[in-house]
Formats: structure tokens, sequence, C-alpha cells
């Protein structure tokens, strides 16, 4: 149960990031809103996770989440630059997910 806790954290993650881009700096109200939100949906399932899993692993899983949520979504959204090495870092990232996942001693 706390990889999938670890998974909402990193999605929300990724809802108060992006969040932030539209909040323009805390001044747009449902934005804004909707950031607060996310940061405590994340933070709230982040501790969940953290309670079994090593902090180590989560910490890092719940940015990698967010990093490339946050990436993907920017491409998406926000036209940002896909170029090739920045998609070769992307997968580094996730690489790095999945290999935290299958060498942590609590799966």
């Amino acid at each position: 149960m706390a990889w999938t806790y670890l998974v909402i954290a990193g999605i929300f993650e990724v809802v108060w990031a992006i969040g932030l881009k539209y909040s323009q700096g805390f001044t747009q109200l449902y934005p804004s809103l909707i950031t607060a939100a996310g940061m405590a949906v994340s933070f709230y399932f982040l501790a969940l996770a953290s309670k079994t899993l090593p902090i180590g692993t989560a910490y890092a899983v719940w940015t990698g989440i967010g990093a490339v949520g946050a990436v993907i979504l920017g491409i998406v959204l926000f036209q940002e630059p896909r170029d090739f090495p920045r998609m070769v870092f992307l997968a580094m990232i996730l690489i790095g997910i999945i290999g935290l996942k299958f060498t942590s001693a609590s799966s």
C-alpha cells in the first residue's frame, strides 16, 4: 500500500507544481487554492508512504514522479522544449525511479 500512497503523493506533487505556474506567484486565487490543496494532499500521502518505505527512497521517488510529470505537462501545456537531450535525461529519471522501486527492501 505504501507504493500506492507514494504514487498518489507524486501525482499531487505534479498538480501543485503545475498549479504554481497558473497561480502566477500566488496572485490568482483559484489556482493558488488548488496549489495549496495539492501540496497538502501530496505531503499527506508522502507521510503515509514514509511510514513503511525508507525515507530516502520515498523522497527520491516522490520528487522523481513530480519532476517527470512536471516536465511532461510543461511540454504539453506550456510548449516547453522537448529536444533529444532533455528526453534522454527525463528517461534517466524514470530509470532511477524504477530502479529504486525494484531495489527497495519494502515492496
